[in-house]
């Protein structure tokens, strides 16, 4: 494996190990009132690691096969934590693929947030195996496939979450 994809793979991982232990955190009460701005900033830069990963050619298996593993954990926890933080603002409605299919989605944001979790972890787990091309590997295939998706959307609407709660608020009285 070369020095770049060396480099870019223990970039991508930091930043995975970064957004997981974020969400796990967030999804056990640490937080409080800047929940969304702090889930803003988890994906946001998720999707800057993310956007890395589009921007490099192509990373190809030797054999075009991913070596098996056990089956990732189960993060289903964290997805209803978040759920239940969320409750009043986790269903929100996005246009899936702007070129292909413009009709207007039903997402949660909690399913977003945890199913780019779920495709960093099981990068992370051939990373820290010692297979860091792997690793690169299933974040660019998954990135394109999977959580580049739903990290969008989920970004999208904290930032309309994030806006709304410092826009919409009444007018002060103004004393003259």
């Amino acid at each position: 494996m070369s020095d770049q994809w060396s480099s870019l793979a223990e970039e991508i991982a930091g930043h995975a190990q970064n957004y997981v232990d974020g969400l796990t955190r967030v999804a056990s009460g640490e937080g409080g009132d800047a929940i969304w701005s702090l889930l803003l900033v988890e994906v946001a830069q998720m999707s800057l690691a993310g956007a890395k990963l589009g921007a490099n050619r192509d990373v190809i298996l030797a054999g075009n096969y991913e070596p098996p593993m056990s089956e990732d954990p189960d993060i289903d926890s964290v997805r209803t934590a978040l759920s239940e933080l969320l409750e009043a603002v986790d269903d929100y409605a996005e246009v899936f693929d702007p070129y292909k299919d413009t009709g207007v989605t039903p997402y949660r944001l909690s399913d977003d947030l945890t199913a780019v979790a779920a495709d960093l972890i099981h990068g992370l787990r051939h990373y820290h195996a010692g297979r860091p091309h792997e690793a690169l590997w299933w974040w660019q295939y998954s990135y394109f496939n999977t959580w580049g998706n739903h990290a969008g959307a989920a970004m999208r609407a904290l930032q309309a979450l994030a806006a709304h709660s410092r826009l919409d608020v009444a007018e002060e009285a103004t004393t003259v």
